[in-house]
């Protein structure tokens, strides 16, 4: 019979038994007061433990089965005691060593029945007329302290994705101060203890007493090591690997030419013919040469003998320079024409402004992906955020703190500006309330700090102020009065920035984000909605919360979804001035440049700025003609097409030009102008030919790229510079003809109906005259003298292959990327706020890990490979990001993730009694603290009439090893995913898991698509985004080999780094690629197979030595950077090919015909490109945008640069010293009949 607990104890009172601390005492039995606030006190009675009825008997062990017999606790206590732990256990529930360690202490603490040995009544206090204890002294071991911190250190709390021990221990980073956090008394209407505990170690020798040791041990993972890279170290210096065996190459190669040179220095002097030519040089005679297609009855000298392709275009060019000429108004209209018939396509012109469109391409990974998240989950919300920062005093001190009064009473004014906001969208107004995302369907999941008092400014006060914040911070889950309005916890890492470690007070920075619904295929007008709104919200801050924050000495910055979109339109249109100023002045310098040596009397005759517009405007025609007939099949141009193929066309379409009217003018000035034409034609025709057809197969091997943005422009550059080819030998050598005839006929420039009446015999001296120009003179009288030396021969080619090497080694350092900053006006408000993201955010993007087709049947092991609580596999799904989150620094994932299946097991579990219930007709039962057991807007509700009877869905007898059956599985998915959660039950999963499962079709026993949710750290540099994304493929490889799963990686902006994890694939496979198409065409028209390796060898110089030049300036290598590379290509074809050419058809030796070049042709490839560009990029650099500053003008003024160095210093050097016979014979020549190497 059990002994009423209140008649034993007056019964011992009155005999006056002596306290005891000994086994089998309680130092506390039942409640003898409560506090103002309710919470109820303990009686300091020492006392014999009390045997308990079977039922109360069964209750504790259900809770506490480690107290057996009698305890030291009534009914009431042990109700208190669940009531407080219910809200506890959802925590800790995952690991069954960190669940079991927390009740012991607890139920130690209030039931055991030797509660006497480790614990002592330290004070008490008085409560109408009641002794009630006011604190007490807890005996605990150091190894019970130390294992239970171990074994709850790393439990996180799968909704909230945080860590357990942050919201049940205050972020405590030891045992020690976690039981400092649990024994402070707490204050009126606070969480925690109604007295004060001191946790001790050790009891007094002469006590009797004994320190609580019950411990439940937990198994201990391994740490990741992190893997170091390949570097060797001599001394105090440590180099990379791959810059060690390039330095000892470079070496090796340059003593190899050093002695080889030597050698053969030492052997020519003892020749007694020094200038001999190896052999080979002497070629038979072939009668494929192009004097054959000169003047009959020449008199004997030597001539270019061409190869097979090149004799073939030679005698072409020379019939057709003279058709040509004979009928230019013909050939002019008929080849204007039809480009311009190309240009008709115009009218159907776009312009691809869309991320997705121009950087991911068709079969992206990242794109199907994300188009199965979009499909069976839920698009990726759109995100509208403020950042509100305090300023420092001075550069060297630190922000203060943000937390006061007037600052958090200032983001009430800005919600409330924000709420008031309506945009109109076709005729209706839009709120944030009629788009934001909405979890449990009522208010908006808005992460603002605002929500530690539910959005409302009456709150404030009544909750605290900043008192209640900073209590929010280590209470924010377990607190009722810090969850949120949507009914959700906020992470203040999510709500608060610029701080360290937890030190969330000393913020200082706001970050309010909006969520906003976002829509696949802008279903219902939401995507159209949202950004009428974000257009709104963004003038808004720039007009109203802009003054109001720096008004009280704060900065804001600001942005939408849609921020970076609209910013790139307006960048668009930002340099269209300068763009145009550039191409300007290049028409003004190639004006001047095509004329003869300008006279005073005689300038305006003998200029060419008539022919150079003409050419100027047949660029751009063939540009306008490329970009119709794409816009007429249905194809958008790109920004990066109007900026860059005008630039490239017009560096190949000048080259050409002035090769042309610089060979034209070369010939005698005796013969006949459709001679001169035809000539000049024959000799610079097959180059022309050699190297458009280069560049243009170098282009079009780009359109199987695989980025559109890429393929898009090799598709418009090979087009474009294909019809300027064609304008180039059809209209302008027409053009040509027209601007000699007139200059002949004495006619103006620029007005050819005007004519000069007669020119006297000193004025006419200046018109048609044959003095070589300025640039000639240079080159032929001073560059190629000084490049003759041997000694500099021997400087340039170690200096060459020097910088070669040094690229190959800086190269390793280009990082992939693009800064969204150099992108974007350099006045944009986005600058400020993308320098506030990597200053302030503590958390980076959202990361999914989505699993494919989960199989929940009994049958499979799916779901222990998945899970993290007890009985889960230890390389489980679950396990492996929390061990990969301990190695931030390698896997980029900040904390464990968000697990439904966890979440749903303890849900389930029948330890978590006020969760999984149902009534007695086997409907869902909510929660003690839900409608209808709780009646809404009732602050505290106890057991009442509606859910008395309700119970756990499951006894542990009914769980096989703690998991639901299939059909258990199947029942009870539907009411877990529909759970609100509350403080009786935190794991209710509508909200947080919502859209983490797709439940169409699950009833079959395999769920299509379901996602867990973790973080990355913060992502501050483009490095950082392509690194964590890489990162998380590859564990997520990793994972999938080992459970044998489909599991892949998803965030938001996967799907725009993804060309960064193979750009150097890209870049490299599309270079190769166009070089050898380069080296193929030149093989099969010159027949020459150590030409065309030398062309090959210098244009992979170039390109080399310009990725070691983005090193050095920090250019990151993306889409435009591998586009200035393909272009590169095709300008150092330029550089290349003319010079190869004419080497290889002049005479003499290799010394006399490296003069002969430099002297014609260099002269034409110096002024026909290098000087033209040089002075158009210049002006690049003034440009208003960083983008244009970086990849236009640094890029672009060293690949003018590099091509100059190795066209015309490297190339003429290698070419004196290793270049190819000469392919001549010998025939005549009369004194008026012009060589194909002849001199201007």
């Amino acid at each position: 019979m059990r002994i009423v607990p209140s008649l034993l104890l007056l019964l011992l009172i009155l005999c006056g038994v002596e306290a005891k601390k000994s086994a089998g005492y309680c130092a506390m039995y039942d409640i003898c007061g409560a506090r103002t606030d309710g919470k109820v006190l303990n009686c300091p009675f020492n006392i014999p433990a009390v045997k308990p009825d079977d039922l109360f008997s069964s209750k504790i062990q259900s809770l506490c089965p480690t107290i057996t017999g009698n305890v030291c606790c009534t009914e009431t206590q042990f109700d208190t005691l669940r009531s407080q732990v219910q809200q506890a256990i959802p925590f800790v529930v995952g690991c069954p060593a960190c669940l079991r360690n927390f009740l012991n202490l607890f139920c130690e603490l209030t039931c055991s029945p030797d509660q006497s040995l480790f614990i002592n009544v330290t004070s008490t206090a008085k409560i109408k007329s009641n002794t009630t204890v006011d604190g007490i002294e807890y005996y605990i071991t150091d190894a019970f302290g130390e294992g239970m911190y171990e074994s709850c250190k790393n439990v996180k709390f799968g909704s909230s994705n945080s860590l357990a021990v942050d919201f049940l221990g205050g972020g405590a980073k030891n045992f020690k101060e976690w039981f400092t956090f649990i024994g402070q008394k707490a204050g009126v209407n606070m969480p925690g203890s109604p007295y004060g505990i001191k946790f001790s170690p050790n009891p007094p020798a002469s006590s009797g007493m004994k320190p609580m040791n019950l411990l439940v041990p937990v198994h201990q993972h391994l740490l990741l090591r992190k893997k170091r890279s390949c570097s060797i170290k001599i001394g105090s210096l440590e180099a990379k690997c791959v810059d060690f065996v390039l330095a000892i190459l470079y070496i090796v190669l340059v003593s190899l030419f050093l002695g080889g040179g030597l050698i053969h220095r030492v052997k020519s002097k003892k020749k007694s013919s020094p200038s001999s030519e190896p052999r080979g040089e002497q070629s038979s005679v072939k009668p494929d040469t192009i004097h054959a297609q000169m003047l009959q009855n020449t008199p004997q000298r030597n001539w270019a003998q061409l190869s097979t392709v090149q004799g073939y275009l030679a005698r072409f060019y020379s019939k057709y320079g003279i058709w040509v000429a004979r009928h230019p108004a013909l050939v002019l209209i008929v080849s204007v024409f039809v480009v311009l018939l190309l240009c008709v396509g115009l009218i159907r012109f776009k312009v691809e402004t869309r991320p997705d469109k121009l950087w991911v391409g068709a079969g992206s990974r990242a794109a199907e992906e994300k188009q199965f998240f979009d499909t069976h989950l839920a698009p990726f919300y759109r995100i509208e955020q403020l950042i509100i920062a305090t300023v420092p005093k001075s550069s060297h001190e630190n922000a203060p703190e943000i937390l006061t009064d007037d600052n958090i009473k200032l983001l009430f004014d800005i919600q409330k500006k924000v709420d008031g906001l309506r945009a109109n969208h076709s005729g209706s107004l839009v709120s944030l309330t009629d788009i934001c995302m909405k979890p449990l369907g009522e208010d908006c999941a808005t992460q603002s700090l605002l929500q530690y008092f539910k959005m409302k400014p009456k709150n404030y006060d009544d909750f605290g102020g900043v008192d209640h914040v900073k209590y929010c911070f280590e209470h924010f889950t377990s607190s009722e009065t810090c969850l949120s309005a949507f009914k959700g916890p906020l992470d203040p890492t999510t709500a608060l920035g610029g701080f360290s470690g937890n030190s969330y007070s000393e913020a200082s920075a706001f970050i309010v984000t909006y969520p906003v619904d976002n829509a696949v295929d802008n279903k219902g007008n939401k995507t159209e909605r949202a950004v009428a709104w974000e257009k709104a919200f963004i003038q808004l801050a720039k007009d109203e919360l802009l003054p109001m924050v720096k008004s009280k000495g704060l900065t804001l910055s600001f942005s939408s979804e849609s921020s970076i979109e609209e910013e790139l339109k307006r960048e668009s249109t930002a340099d269209v001035i300068t763009i145009a100023i550039s191409y300007l002045v290049m028409f003004a310098y190639i004006s001047l440049t095509l004329g003869d040596t300008p006279r005073l009397n005689s300038f305006y005759i003998t200029s060419k700025v008539l022919l150079g517009l003409s050419g100027v405007l047949l660029v751009m025609l063939s540009v306008l003609g490329s970009v119709g007939f794409f816009s007429a099949i249905g194809m958008k141009s790109t920004l990066i097409i109007m900026e860059v193929i005008p630039f490239l066309v017009l560096a190949v379409g000048v080259d050409n030009m002035c090769i042309l009217v610089h060979a034209v003018k070369r010939q005698e000035q005796e013969l006949p102008l459709e001679r001169r034409v035809s000539n000049a034609l024959m000799e610079v025709g097959p180059s022309i030919t050699l190297a458009s057809l280069a560049e243009i197969l170098a282009f079009a091997v780009g359109a199987y790229i695989k980025m559109p943005a890429v393929r898009v422009f090799s598709m418009f550059a090979a087009l474009a510079v294909l019809l300027d080819f064609i304008l180039q030998i059809t209209a302008f050598v027409a053009l040509i003809v027209f601007d000699f005839k007139r200059a002949e006929d004495k006619r103006v420039d620029c007005f050819p109906c005007i004519k000069r009446p007669q020119l006297s015999d000193g004025d006419d001296k200046g018109v048609g005259q044959k003095k070589p120009g300025l640039l000639t003179r240079y080159m032929k009288e001073v560059h190629a003298p000084i490049l003759s030396h041997w000694a500099v021969k021997i400087l340039v080619i170690a200096f060459f292959f020097g910088l070669a090497m040094a690229g190959i080694a800086l190269s390793t350092r280009i990082e992939p990327g693009l800064e969204q900053q150099i992108v974007l006006p350099q006045d944009s408000y986005l600058q400020d706020y993308f320098n506030n993201i990597a200053t302030y955010l503590r958390i980076g993007p959202p990361l999914y890990f989505v699993l494919k087709n989960y199989n929940y049947s009994s049958e499979s092991r799916h779901t222990n490979q998945l899970c993290s609580i007890n009985k889960c596999d230890s390389n489980s799904l679950m396990n492996e990001i929390a061990k990969a989150s301990l190695t931030p620094e390698l896997s980029y994932i900040a904390k464990p993730a968000a697990s439904w299946v966890d979440d749903f097991l303890v849900w389930l579990s029948p330890e978590a009694f006020g969760c999984c219930r149902k009534f007695t007709n086997g409907t869902f039962c909510p929660p003690d603290d839900q409608p209808p057991c709780c009646p809404a807007g009732q602050v505290s509700c106890g057991l009442s009439e509606v859910c008395k009877d309700c119970t756990t869905c499951f006894r542990h007898a009914d769980l096989s090893s703690d998991r639901p059956s299939t059909i258990q599985f199947k029942e009870k998915l539907p009411w877990f995913l529909s759970a609100l959660p509350s403080a009786d039950c935190a794991k209710g999963g509508h909200g947080a898991y919502s859209t983490s499962v797709d439940l169409q079709g699950y009833e079959k026993g395999i769920i299509q698509a379901s996602s867990f949710r973790t973080y990355h750290t913060p992502l501050n540099k483009q490095a950082d985004f392509v690194n964590s994304m890489r990162a998380a493929q590859e564990f997520s490889s990793k994972v999938s080999r080992s459970l044998k799963m489909e599991i892949y990686p998803y965030s938001v902006f996967y799907m725009f780094f993804e060309q960064y994890l193979d750009i150097w694939k890209t870049a490299l496979i599309n270079l190769s690629i166009a070089i050898a198409a380069v080296f193929a065409v030149c093989l099969i028209i010159t027949c020459s197979f150590w030409s065309s390796a030398i062309i090959l060898l210098v244009i992979a110089m170039l390109i080399i030595d310009l990725l070691g030049v983005m090193a050095v300036f920090h250019i990151q290598l993306n889409a435009l950077s591998v586009v200035n590379l393909i272009m590169s290509v095709g300008i150092a074809v330029e550089f290349c090919v003319h010079i190869t050419h004419a080497f290889s058809i002049s005479s003499g030796n290799r010394n006399q015909r490296m003069k002969e070049v430099l002297g014609g042709m260099g002269a034409s490839v110096f002024s026909g490109i290098t000087l033209t560009k040089l002075v158009g990029v210049i002006v690049l650099g003034f440009s208003k945008s960083e983008v244009f500053v970086v990849y236009y003008f640094k890029m672009y003024l060293a690949l003018v640069l590099l091509g100059f160095l190795h066209g015309l210093v490297f190339l003429p050097v290698f070419l004196s010293m290793f270049g190819p016979a000469p392919r001549h014979v010998k025939g005549d020549k009369q004194d008026h009949q012009p060589s194909v190497s002849s001199l201007p």
